[in-house]
């Protein structure tokens, strides 16, 4: 191939790229995603931008979105296991009970602190994750 040769050929390879169409995330950026609710109208779409609405009832219109709503009260997602765990130190005393009656009843304290913020911190991580979907 001669030197004028590759010249017109890379010519016509780059009017070539240049009449492919846009790639699809350029066209993307044109699609409006709506969320309507009750009997609201949709957004009619415009030759430049695309309307996509989802209805949803009026009961949900001032609620937290569903992906970031907890699975119900406190007491429903703890375990029975931790809820008997809080009974075997009802009424303790002496040491390690955290208690003014007894020796060594303050000593327990601390543990307490200690465990409540350890289960606290488990707790906000589960709440803090995504939710699998």
């Amino acid at each position: 191939m001669t030197k004028t040769a590759s010249v017109f050929a890379a010519i016509g390879l780059a009017a070539g790229l240049a009449a492919l169409p846009a790639p699809a995330t350029a066209q993307a950026d044109n699609v409006n995603e709506i969320i309507v609710y009750g009997s609201d109208p949709c957004p009619r779409s415009t030759d430049d931008e695309v309307v996509v609405c989802a209805r949803k009832p009026e009961s949900e219109r001032y609620r937290i979105p569903e992906r970031l709503r907890t699975g119900g009260a406190r007491q429903t997602r703890e375990a029975w296991a931790n809820k008997a765990k809080s009974f075997e130190t009802v009424g303790a005393s002496g040491i390690n009970s955290c208690s003014a009656v007894g020796p060594g009843g303050h000593t327990g304290c601390l543990k307490n602190i200690i465990d409540q913020a350890r289960a606290e911190s488990r707790e906000s991580e589960v709440e803090n994750t995504a939710p699998e979907q």
